[in-house]
């Protein structure tokens, strides 16, 4: 009896610390060293992760094919990122919301950007450098650390080492807490830097491992590491995309957890702590399995409704609008894209006087595809509501 009991409890033991264990520092507070991937033990494929991970990989192929069957694929990806930024950053207390991103844009104010807008627009341009880099350079730590500079680039954090790991110790906690006080602390520098070598070699091990476990497996990693010291969970969560685009596992970036772990914010930090306390990396990768199979299934519903969207109102504009139909066709094929605009914009796109652009305008607005935003008599914008319905957050 004693010796099962002592087997048992060194089962236990190994599963406990399988994602790393706390290490007592000298100034007193205790810190988390993360073991390398793969976990061991390995995982558990039992039937509920199994299940989990046939219908996430389904949903995920269905959303790749869907996007066959949009007329132009990147204005969808073209919304669906600023979706992305605007949830992440919200995940990280930011304020902006969808319509400020694209109001902002179609105005380019640039010198008097709101900070909040300017931090998910920083976002845009860092995931959209990454995913041009890897044309040319694999991800990879110093790919990681050129995106997280692009993110906090002339923003909040600006001065927490954009572009560098830590130097310094940091920590997870309530507003104004210490060491001592917080609810997690990542590794030392020292052991940081160790950790994000073998994050990189396992990013790059070619040994056979189901895609959408090792990506679950590299972001829970990369936010234990917590390696800089702003911008760790955006960086983190960009990094889904990035091996999604790098794999080829889709055509396009259109795999987005945020909007799924804004929605389960709590789970999302209690599972990804619960790995680091008992080395429950099955319950994390069933959760994390859980929100590529939800995400997908909107993403691909979402485009069948862009497309049903879309020829409902081209047939209504070649309804109603007797002259001028190609313009008038030409503005809203434009909305898919940048579905917020004045009167200016507007003249720019399809080419009209600003008077003739103003009576195109109009004519939306009393068909119902256009809404006034502002309340102004001047420096009107108007926004395609039907569209952006499609992406409001429930």
């Amino acid at each position: 009896m004693v010796s099962l009991l002592s087997a048992g409890d060194g089962m236990k033991r190994s599963h406990q610390y399988r994602a790393g264990r706390y290490v007592s520092q000298s100034s007193g507070y205790r810190a988390f060293i993360p073991e390398n991937l793969p976990p061991d033990p390995e995982i558990d494929f039992d039937l509920e992760l199994r299940t989990l991970l046939s219908n996430a990989d389904r949903a995920l192929g269905r959303l790749d094919g869907a996007t066959g069957f949009l007329p132009n694929p990147d204005l969808f990806v073209f919304m669906y990122v600023r979706k992305e930024a605007v949830l992440s950053s919200q995940i990280e207390g930011t304020q902006a919301s969808l319509i400020d991103v694209l109001e902002f844009e179609v105005q380019a104010l640039d010198a008097g950007k709101p900070q909040d807008v300017a931090e998910v627009v920083n976002y845009l341009e860092a995931m959209n450098y990454g995913l041009e880099r890897l044309q040319e350079l694999p991800l990879s730590l110093r790919l990681i650390r050129e995106i997280h500079e692009r993110l906090l680039s002339r923003v909040r954090g600006q001065e927490r080492l954009p572009g560098e790991f830590r130097r310094s110790q940091n920590w997870i906690g309530p507003q104004g807490c210490g060491l001592r006080e917080a609810l997690f602390v990542p590794p030392p520098p020292a052991e940081m830097n160790a950790a994000l070598h073998h994050l990189e070699k396992f990013l790059h091990d070619p040994t056979p491992i189901p895609f959408l476990i090792k990506a679950g497996l590299v972001h829970a990693q990369f936010e234990t590491i917590h390696p800089f010291l702003d911008g760790n969970g955006r960086v983190g969560r960009l990094l889904i995309t990035f091996l999604m685009c790098e794999q080829q596992v889709l055509q396009r970036p259109l795999l987005y957890l945020s909007y799924f772990f804004k929605r389960h914010r709590t789970e999302y930090y209690d599972r990804l702590q619960a790995v680091r306390d008992t080395g429950a990396w099955e319950n994390w990768l069933k959760f994390f399995l859980r929100g590529v199979y939800e995400v997908s299934h909107e993403a691909t519903d979402t485009a069948r409704k862009i497309v049903y969207l879309r020829e409902q109102h081209r047939e209504l504009v070649r309804q109603k609008v007797r002259r001028g139909t190609a313009r008038a066709l030409h503005l809203l094929e434009s909305l898919y894209q940048r579905p917020v605009l004045s009167v200016k914009s507007a003249s720019d796109r399809v080419d009209l006087s600003f008077a003739n652009a103003n009576k195109l305008i109009d004519t939306f607005v009393s068909l119902g595809l256009l809404a006034e935003m502002t309340g102004n008599r001047r420096n009107r914008l108007f926004s395609y509501e039907p569209y952006l319905g499609l992406f409001k957050e429930e």
